[in-house]
């Protein structure tokens, strides 16, 4: 069987079984371990594959492969390797395949896509690539194609919506908080994000998460922290002005809190990161009455926490609301927990009756979560978005 015939996205013959699911992801695990050492040499041989055997997807990228190079296929993999979590996974593939339009995405980039990232698996796997191996990268490629695919047929919405920028304020000389007014009103739920592009850098899309729940004014709140060679952050943060045209994508993730049905709720943010709570939490504020929040917000320094002023206001005049500052290297601190976030957290427990959501850098989110799980907090607890990109 070729690559191009497994790969073209269409429902498949069959659905697979538990004991054939989880031996296509052992065999792919298996296998990109083989690769994994040598993830630079794949992403430029993926690349040239995909653009010669489409062309037109050149213009899809930035003109500096550099920013993007490993992107695309860390996003592959990771998708691919969770294949055997389809409560997950689908939800979320939904939600790509509608973002995905605003690239002008089509089916024929997918089956191009699907035989570059075989192409490059097999190239760098050696003797682990085998008829075995190659049937499971291509039929968890061909789940993940059929469902962005679908979903992004069925939405009948915009590609993306455009906004302007009406606010730009540097916080600190690395923080800036933006508001865009976009022309209609982005259909998000508190907590979840979009991917922007901004004109000083063209189709180098960013994921942020809107700050604030949705508003009557439409206006989406954004707090965004420069990254040491981020071309996009640095770019927001320093040269964005009041006039500048966004693009914004559609709304996806799931760190969201449904305030009827949700147990008592931890959240654990590290810097800009605490947008999404802070979404959430803004939401909530509107109601009398709302599960316990718990909220531990951390940061390297006493100056990473630039909202804490805001946030302890907020829970004085809401019961329901507590709020744990958290610094790892600034010892003269009062009222706050000295450590990491990680460590602060599990001080406390397991968590185990409570909704758990991270947010933050991808360092932040691992070690966090690699620390609840020894501290036996339930992994079906615990919710974070997988892509904090520049």
């Amino acid at each position: 069987m070729t690559a191009n015939a497994v790969l073209s996205p269409g429902p498949p013959n069959h659905e697979p079984s538990n004991s054939g699911v989880s031996k296509m992801v052992r065999l792919i695990r298996e296998s990109f371990a083989v690769v994994e050492p040598h993830t630079d040499d794949v992403a430029r041989f993926f690349y040239g594959m995909l653009f010669s055997l489409a062309p037109a997807t050149r213009d899809l990228f930035a003109v500096n492969m550099e920013v993007q190079r490993s992107r695309l296929l860390r996003a592959l993999v990771h998708v691919i390797q969770m294949v055997d979590r389809p409560d997950e996974l689908l939800p979320f593939l939904h939600q790509l395949g509608r973002d995905h339009r605003k690239f002008g995405v089509v089916t024929a980039h997918y089956e191009a896509v699907g035989t570059a990232l075989l192409a490059s698996i097999k190239r760098y796997a050696g003797d682990a690539w085998t008829d075995s191996v190659e049937r499971a990268w291509a039929e968890a490629y061909t789940v993940m194609a059929s469902a962005m695919t679908e979903a992004a047929a069925a939405d009948d919405g915009p590609a993306w919506y455009t906004g302007q920028i009406v606010h730009h304020e540097r916080l600190s000389w690395d923080v800036a908080v933006i508001r865009v007014q976009p022309d209609h009103p982005v259909p998000y739920q508190p907590g979840q994000y979009v991917s922007v592009e901004v004109p000083q850098r063209p189709r180098l899309w960013r994921y942020l998460s809107p700050a604030n729940a949705p508003s009557d004014d439409g206006i989406l709140e954004f707090h965004i922290r420069s990254v040491e060679g981020g071309w996009v952050s640095r770019a927001m943060v320093g040269h964005a002005r009041p006039g500048d045209q966004w693009r914004i994508g559609s709304p996806m993730g799931r760190l969201t809190v449904d305030r009827e049905t949700s147990p008592d709720v931890l959240m654990i943010a590290g810097g800009t990161g605490l947008t999404p709570m802070r979404a959430i939490i803004d939401d909530l504020a509107q109601y009398g009455e709302n599960p316990r929040v718990q909220l531990f917000y951390g940061g390297r320094t006493r100056e990473d926490l630039y909202d804490l002023e805001n946030l302890q206001r907020v829970a004085m005049h809401n019961p329901w609301l507590t709020i744990t500052p958290v610094v790892e290297d600034d010892p003269g601190v009062s009222g706050a927990e000295h450590s990491t976030l990680a460590e602060a957290v599990t001080r406390y427990g397991a968590w185990q009756d409570w909704d758990v959501l991270v947010s933050g850098s991808p360092g932040m989110i691992r070690a966090t979560v690699s620390q609840m799980l020894v501290a036996r907090t339930p992994l079906d607890y615990i919710r974070y978005d997988p892509f904090t990109l520049d």
